[in-house]
């Protein structure tokens, strides 16, 4: 099926000459995208690859916020197991880049990941030249991938996850990913069907593991207390305040939420709403949505500690990357992407600051969180608006057992550690590899030359 993989490259070699010139044009009179163009390109700093001074050289591809979030604890894993190692870190958006730059600082450099055209990638390969290079969770990139194989780079996919709503896409061209995913040398994946999915595709069922999230590694050290003391501060919240935080809400849920927290309302008519959509530029549209119940609201960009008190009962947050601390403030929260089909987002962000969380029917995207959930009692499935009103309501009716309850979620998080760590053992055994695969081809030469003397 080396044809298909062909065709692959053929199209993205087209589409790649078509549209360069003119995406060009785009970014110089827009502005945007500007940044990183040329490492997209493949043209990677030198003054970052010479940063890279110790080995062997890991090369991790963490998308976006979501997958560095996963790249912490691996990477603190990684420097703990394989000491003088040199990790590299690349991302596709730039909120991502921003959070990566923040989260390892100036010792591991960060860059655009380039795009996958084989130009691109055979580029940014030669410059960074790692030993290894590692796709977090549900990144196969055709190219990329080849290209590193052909080099004799170790690849591997790391906190695998395949999702039951993004299968049937990948198995409609299953003949190109069996093709690709040959040349991927090992599969870490999060669990026994995120596995079976992956072998479905084509993967070699003997390079396969399963070892956990490494999400939840990260959260415990992530959730201080000093940070609620600060979003308390900042949202002009005391003891005293119910809150209901909406999280990652999608378009259709609003609503939804909207209709629980006017009958909410009724029992305690104080309580305060935080709605967090996924995508920011929705906000006026929410802000509408709100002003149309009789609310009144107030943006997240407009508050600040000591200025811009919030004194309206409605917050929308129209700021990036904040969701998590907001979380610490819920009184009750309810994680969005659940109530319209769309496969959920991570109730455990809530769970770990040890509070009650709520979640609709489609939770594909993270099944192994839901299930860690309500295994101990701790997640509260909702298919409706009226049911998360009425739900919200019992346990703010019901303050000991919203404690309880939010301490078990706590609990069932901390005790899921520890999947960073087995996830870079399987990169540190293909480290070894790499270095026997050397030394082997070293003793080669030398006994070669020895026989031509």
């Amino acid at each position: 099926m080396k044809f298909l993989y062909a065709a692959y490259l053929a199209l993205t070699s087209g589409l790649f000459v078509s549209c360069l010139p003119p995406f060009w044009i785009y970014t110089r009179l827009s502005g945007r995208y500007r940044k990183g163009f040329g490492e997209r390109l493949g043209f990677v700093p030198r003054t970052l690859t010479q940063c890279l001074a110790g080995s062997p050289r890991i090369w991790i591809h963490a998308v976006s916020l979501g997958e560095v979030k996963v790249a912490a604890p691996l990477v603190k894993a990684l420097k703990r197991m394989i000491p003088g190692c040199s990790i590299i870190i690349s991302t596709i958006t730039e909120h991502g880049r921003d959070l990566a730059m923040e989260t390892f600082g100036e010792d591991t450099p960060v860059i655009y990941a380039p795009l996958d055209f084989i130009g691109s990638v055979r580029k940014a390969l030669f410059r960074v030249c790692p030993d290894i290079l590692v796709f977090l969770e549900t990144e196969i990139w055709p190219a990329w991938i080849a290209e590193a194989q052909r080099m004799g780079i170790k690849t591997a996919l790391i906190n695998g996850r395949i999702s039951v709503r993004s299968i049937g896409g990948y198995l409609k061209f299953r003949p190109l990913f069996r093709e690709v995913l040959k040349n991927v040398d090992a599969f870490s994946m999060i669990l026994e069907e995120d596995a079976a999915r992956i072998r479905m595709m084509g993967a070699d069922p003997q390079k396969i593991e399963i070892n956990g999230n490494a999400k939840y590694d990260l959260l415990p050290s992530l959730a201080g207390p000093a940070i609620e003391t600060e979003m308390r501060q900042i949202l002009n919240l005391d003891a005293s305040h119910q809150v209901f935080v909406a999280g990652s809400t999608r378009e259709g849920e609003e609503v939804m939420v909207l209709d629980a927290y006017e009958k909410i309302l009724k029992e305690f008519p104080d309580t305060i709403l935080i709605i967090a959509p996924r995508h920011i530029n929705r906000t006026p549209v929410i802000g509408s949505m709100v002003e149309g119940r009789g609310f009144r609201y107030q943006r997240r960009s407009g508050l600040q500690r000591g200025k811009g008190k919030r004194t309206e009962p409605v917050v929308i947050v129209n700021t990036f990357g904040e969701l998590f601390e907001i979380y610490s403030v819920g009184t009750v929260a309810f994680c969005g992407a659940s109530l319209v089909p769309l496969g959920g987002q991570n109730p455990l962000e809530v769970a770990i600051w040890g509070k009650v969380v709520f979640y609709g029917p489609s939770m594909e995207n993270f099944v192994d969180a839901k299930a860690l959930l309500e295994k101990v009692g701790a997640g509260i499935p909702v298919s409706n608006s009226e049911m998360l009103a009425e739900k919200a309501i019992w346990f703010l009716s019901h303050p000991d057992a919203l404690r309880r309850y939010g301490a078990r979620a706590r609990k069932a998080v901390i005790r899921k550690q520890n999947a960073a760590e087995k996830h870079a053992r399987v990169i540190r055994r293909l480290v070894l590899e790499r270095l026997r695969r050397s030394q082997t081809i070293a003793l080669t030469v030398a006994e070669t030359d020895n026989e031509n003397i």
